[in-house]
């Protein structure tokens, strides 16, 4: 009976969307359609770096007006008619070859430059820019002229898909080509003004200087760019592969109040991902221990004030459910009277159960303190820390959770019928490796994994001998990976930082980064081993850590501790 009910309700969570619309802070608002578009940045070298042609938006502009961007615009449907016009590259695809065809005749309306060659491979001069109407059939007039687009000297550089909260959005290749010799960018005057050649970093500093406004994808773009000397450089990065080095749909958040974006890779985006799935500009990201933040109806954080070097903004404890349920406290961290009252009155009082990832002392000293504060008493779970834990480390709860036991929630009260009650089931997974006692939780009814030390944002967790254990670490995450693909897992919530993850595949994603991150330490460790097989600690540290900064060299020393145990339980 157990098993077959588990297995339903398994299957009823699988063919759910997770998070629960039900749960989720703010109704749906899908985002507005794109259109696709094209851009391309045009390259010169220069004694001074590598340079990139720039113009600025019409200030009347529908989009962007005054911001000063790279040529492109919208891709016409005569743009895929004229692949006949255009040379290619072998591996180019048509979707490609329409795109850079776009952006080519788009550079040439906006700017008078013109991406072609006549047939014995000489670039179109000044004359034929003269003799071609910005005006009238672009692709009959170049033809007219013996003049082939030269499309297979546009590259991908990268993809960026308007913000969901945008009301006019766009899919923008941003492609990449050399100057053409000989040629003067000339700006229509109707769309495009002030034509300007400009090192990334200069123009960044304007920008920042309140003088060059841009919008976001042009400053990140341009944050990438800078970081290649010379046009061949780029150049060679961009056709390594015939897909865009980096592809972004930014989303957008509130930082003091302002709008704030983030890529993919920022430590906000999952969390503005669960948060906002559909784009809403509505979530606050400032970091505070005043009062709980919502991350859904049924899931709030109230970081601890005890921010630091191996506690980032402090300590996430985690409140999981509602009026109707009651709430589990999940890490209650430091025996900080203030931030205890503050999750017991975020509770309103109602607290069911306290659970302790694990034993560390900015994770369980409140959990005793804050049990003492409620009227009913609820349990301290979790398990006890083992011999190995340190002094500081020392818990015992009042009962001892098993491996995939489930903790549950339901809604209480006689005007409650079945088919309307609310559950929120916790599935406990035991994770050793940062610590002996570690275990994580799920959210089983939203996707969510509650990762304690094991998974972090903005930074891997230390690994501490002998109470943590590199093997076990990693096996752990392993673990995790699994239950993620079993489960339908997609945000991960960690005891430190920023929600981790989004809709798709982001969180196993953020797992197998960790672990490629440590394995590639790890090589790193054998490496100084084997360079100085009679070296010290000291000595592999300096080796195997000398891309962290020194100031951090005394925490990575445990880890270092724990890879070198490792390696030699493995005879390397």
């Amino acid at each position: 009976m157990f098993c077959y009910c588990h297995l339903k309700h398994n299957w009823y969570l699988h063919n759910l969307p997770m998070p629960r619309q039900s749960q989720l802070l703010h109704p749906a608002c899908p985002p507005a359609p794109t259109r696709l578009a094209a851009t391309v940045l045009l390259l010169r070298d220069t004694p001074q770096g590598l340079e990139v042609l720039m113009t600025r938006r019409s200030a009347h502009a529908s989009f962007v007006p005054g911001a000063y961007v790279f040529p492109g615009g919208g891709v016409d449907a005569s743009d895929a008619l004229n692949h006949h016009l255009a040379q290619r590259r072998a591996n180019q695809t048509d979707a490609a070859l329409t795109e850079a065809i776009a952006a080519i005749r788009e550079s040439f309306e906006e700017l008078g430059v013109l991406l072609a060659r006549h047939a014995d491979g000489s670039w179109a001069s000044a004359t034929d820019i003269e003799a071609i109407s910005r005006n009238g059939q672009f692709s009959e007039q170049c033809a007219q002229r013996g003049l082939t687009l030269a499309a297979s000297d546009v590259y991908v550089l990268a993809r960026w898909i308007g913000a969901r909260d945008l009301p006019k959005r766009f899919d923008v290749p941003f492609l990449v080509a050399r100057m053409p010799p000989g040629q003067t960018p000339v700006a229509d005057e109707t769309e495009q003004f002030e034509p300007v050649w400009v090192r990334p970093s200069d123009a960044l500093e304007r920008h920042q200087a309140g003088t060059f406004f841009m919008i976001f994808p042009t400053i990140r773009t341009l944050e990438r760019l800078g970081t290649y000397a010379t046009v061949d450089a780029l150049l060679q990065a961009c056709t390594a592969s015939e897909e865009p080095l980096w592809t972004s749909c930014p989303r957008g958040g509130l930082l003091g109040g302002a709008d704030v974006r983030y890529m993919e890779h920022d430590l906000p985006f999952g969390e503005l991902a669960l948060v906002c799935p559909d784009g809403q500009l509505l979530h606050p990201l400032d970091w505070q221990s005043e009062r709980a933040v919502p991350l859904l109806k049924n899931v709030q954080r109230l970081t601890a004030p005890n921010p630091g070097a191996m506690t980032g903004p402090g300590t996430n404890s985690y409140l999981l459910g509602d009026a109707s349920t009651g709430y589990i406290v999940i890490d209650p961290g430091p025996a900080d009277p203030e931030h205890l009252d503050k999750l017991l009155r975020a509770a309103g009082g109602d607290i069911r159960m306290i659970v302790c990832t694990h034993s560390h002392p900015d994770h369980s000293p409140g959990a005793a303190p804050l049990q003492a504060m409620c009227t009913k008493p609820p349990p301290i779970l979790g398990l006890p820390s083992a011999p190995t834990a340190r002094a500081a480390s020392a818990f015992t709860p009042d009962r001892s959770l098993q491996n995939n036991e489930l903790l549950t929630l339901s809604s209480q009260g006689l005007d409650v019928d079945l088919a309307h009650k609310t559950h929120h089931t916790l599935q406990v997974i035991y994770t050793p490796g940062h610590a002996a006692n570690h275990l994580c939780l799920m959210l089983l009814e939203d996707g969510l994994l509650l990762s304690g030390d094991h998974i972090l944002n903005g930074s891997t967790t230390v690994v501490d001998p002998p109470d943590g254990n590199m093997n076990d670490y990693l096996n752990s995450l392993e673990v995790l990976s699994a239950a993620c693909t079993e489960h339908s897992l997609k945000y991960i919530l960690p005891a430190h930082g920023y929600v981790i993850g989004g809709p798709d595949d982001e969180a196993l994603l953020a797992i197998a980064r960790l672990k490629a991150h440590r394995l590639q330490r790890e090589a790193k460790v054998m490496a100084a081993m084997q360079t100085q097989p009679h070296g010290s600690l000291d000595d592999w540290l300096a080796l195997a850590y000398a891309d962290v900064p020194q100031r951090m060299w005394p925490v990575a020393k445990r880890s270092l501790m724990a890879h070198v145990a490792r390696l030699q339980c493995l005879g390397i």
